[in-house]
């Protein structure tokens, strides 16, 4: 019996080890970026008379009109061409984009077309001289989704190396966990811009605010200067966010980033403790794009710093950020299908 049953084993352990893999679940594909309007009150005028454009995008990182530059996505403009002229509206997203052109006509003259977008802007700027960087800005995806702007070392991998016997601090997850996000948990930095919704800042003076719509944080940080130097406390109580400190580097605004408690998770599947020290640098490039980089250290952890970047484009189209409520998902487990 011991014989009959070990030739068995022997003929299906094969069959079992070349069973093919489970196919992998494809990746969502964004909506694509397309104008569902744009208009002209009226479409033809006599020389001196006015028409106002109007538009509405869905889905877009950057909309743009000709001879006006960037917009909103749903908006208007007044125009009052000299003679019959080509309008162009463009939206750009993270799933391509799209272009729709209207003429407006002046009978009599001769057809132009209108210039394809004002120059580009230059970085705004504080009184003090400083960029500023206010303005709501889009998720961190990569942000060759977002028109195929490249940023400096966009595509940096996250390469944090473990200590030997710090393997604890990989994260692990089981089936029937939901994730790092499903208990609304504060993100911490880097974290927070790793989630698919929109962040803000808001610049003063002598501070930087930061709100993050997910899960509806907020950071406070002062800019320490040497007329008004500013630094960590001693032995900062240990908290989700960690205690910021900013200052600047030419156009740089460094942000050094030290007290975290060990509750949140890095980018990349970590777990730190609480020696971990981010310092992170955000540079507008231009009047629309800001590059962000974080240098990411922890003693305890990974072998030598490490740092990721990425790049965020301005969201011209947003005034305000939408508010967001997280519902903790953890009281669902159960109702989650068993395998």
């Amino acid at each position: 019996m011991k014989t009959l049953l070990l030739a068995a084993s022997l003929c299906v352990m094969p069959l079992w080890a070349q069973a093919p893999p489970a196919p992998a679940k494809p990746k969502p594909t964004p909506p694509p970026a397309r104008i569902r309007e744009f208009k002209a009150s009226r479409a033809t005028l006599q020389a001196g008379q006015s028409t106002t454009l109007s538009w509405q995008v869905e889905n877009p990182t950057t909309t743009t009109l000709s001879s006006v530059g960037s917009v909103a996505a749903i908006g208007n403009r007044t125009v009052a061409p000299s003679a019959t002229t080509t309008y162009t509206l463009t939206v750009r997203g993270a799933n391509g984009e799209e272009s729709r052109s209207l003429t407006v006509t002046i009978p009599g003259t001769t057809p132009v077309t209108a210039a394809a977008a004002e120059a580009p802007k230059g970085i705004p700027r504080m009184p003090d001289g400083k960029p500023d960087l206010s303005g709501i800005y889009n998720p961190g995806s990569f942000s060759q989704m977002f028109g195929g702007r490249q940023t400096r070392g966009e595509n940096t991998p996250f390469t944090g190396k473990l200590k030997p016997g710090a393997e604890k601090y990989k994260v692990a997850r089981g089936p029937n966990d939901a994730g790092q996000y499903a208990m609304c948990s504060p993100t911490a930095t880097p974290g927070a811009y790793f989630v698919p919704y929109q962040w803000q800042i808001i610049q003063g003076r002598d501070s930087v605010v930061i709100l993050y719509e997910y899960p509806h944080l907020f950071r406070a940080i002062p800019i320490s200067t040497a007329a008004n130097p500013v630094e960590h406390p001693e032995d900062p109580d240990p908290t989700w966010m960690g205690n910021s400190v900013a200052h600047w580097e030419g156009d740089t605004l460094v942000v050094d980033v030290v007290g975290f408690n060990e509750k949140t998770e890095l980018p990349g599947g970590f777990r730190h403790t609480e020696a971990l020290h981010v310092v992170e640098r955000f540079t507008r490039v231009a009047d629309d794009f800001l590059e962000w980089t974080a240098r990411v250290e922890d003693p305890n952890v990974f072998v030598e710093p490490w740092t990721i970047s990425r790049g965020f484009p301005l969201r011209t189209d947003l005034q305000s950020m939408s508010e967001f409520i997280c519902e903790n998902n953890k009281d669902y487990k159960d109702l989650f299908e068993k395998k």
